[in-house]
């Protein structure tokens, strides 16, 4: 009976293993965004407070994207790959933190008409900041991963930004 009960669970266990081990596929891609702070487009909802670490800015102000996304950090010379579109608060009232919340639409390239959502905490003082990955559509339909964000450039007087992004993605 032991070894009757040893065989069944050995099996049970190989099957199980063998459910939903079908391999992941991993990708990596590398975007950059090109993020203009504008306050007569892009300002959804201001703030009330200033944000002791730059006043320029006030907890609860609310910005929609629409930010292009290329292969290279150079706009003018990269090819366009999609835009980042969605939003992000200014979620901090010490420190320049943002909610961010948008999908990378594909517009162009292998990938073009799929999309990937994320959903992140983004503290600008950061280097490397990380993105959860929480979804995706077309070619990435239950995808799962993270970004990687970095700086690359910070126009203060035109409030540009050339955001690398980094992501890994699992589906």
């Amino acid at each position: 009976m032991l070894l009757h009960f040893a065989l069944v669970t050995s099996l049970a266990a190989a099957l199980l293993a063998g459910i939903g081990a079908a391999a992941k596929t991993t990708t990596h891609l590398r975007l950059y965004m090109h993020d203009t702070l504008n306050v007569t487009t892009g300002l959804m909802t201001t703030g009330t407070r200033p944000v002791p670490a730059d006043p320029r800015y006030r907890f609860g102000d609310m910005y929609a994207i629409d930010d292009p996304l290329t292969e290279g950090p150079d706009a003018a010379s990269s090819p366009a790959v999609g835009r980042a579109q969605g939003f992000y608060i200014f979620a901090s009232q010490t420190e320049i933190a943002l909610f961010f919340c948008f999908n990378v639409v594909f517009t162009a390239g292998p990938h073009n008409g799929s999309t990937v959502a994320v959903l992140a905490r983004n503290v600008f003082a950061d280097k490397v900041r990380e993105l959860p990955v929480v979804g995706g559509t077309g070619a990435f339909r239950g995808v799962s991963g993270y970004g990687l964000l970095s700086t690359q450039g910070y126009d203060v007087s035109s409030y540009r930004a050339v955001l690398k992004i980094d992501m890994y993605l699992s589906f």
